[in-house]
């Protein structure tokens, strides 16, 4: 039962325990976008908007579960602590309805997965070198 308090407690204090915007959006460099609502980055993320204006496939990717990164954005973005987005994935998959982002172990990973594919959007920790990739305002 504690558990069961923690956890709804967490849920739904996530986002402003996690509300220091730590990570960098990127997508591949010859995508036209260049700044986004917070609200339209968690939409691609939660595979609401498949398509970018251009009509590309959006094709999110996150980060591994233990990353730390993953958390804030998660947070800040979602608005939801990434258990509740777990739990949001298993309803998906166990409806048929759609399987979540593929994960990658590392930022560099990402990077390198964002400029391999035009359609690609993903996060990394501040400070990372974005090479061959470009940085997305987050309004």
């Amino acid at each position: 039962m504690k558990r069961l308090l923690l956890f709804s407690f967490l849920l739904v204090l996530w986002p402003a325990l996690g509300a220091s915007a730590d990570f960098t959006v990127i997508v591949n460099k010859s995508n036209p976008v260049n700044e986004m609502p917070a609200a339209d980055v968690g939409a691609k993320f939660m595979k609401k908007t498949t398509k970018w204006p251009d009509g590309t496939l959006v094709v999110p990717v996150d980060q591994i579960e233990s990353a730390p990164v993953r958390a804030r954005f998660s947070g800040e973005i979602l608005r939801k602590a990434p258990a509740a987005v777990k739990s949001y994935w298993r309803q998906q998959i166990f409806g048929g309805l759609d399987v979540p982002p593929l994960e990658k172990a590392s930022d560099r990973e990402v990077i390198e997965f964002v400029r391999a594919n035009p359609g690609a959007i993903g996060y990394v920790s501040n400070g990372d070198s974005l090479d061959g990739v470009k940085a997305v305002v987050v309004r």
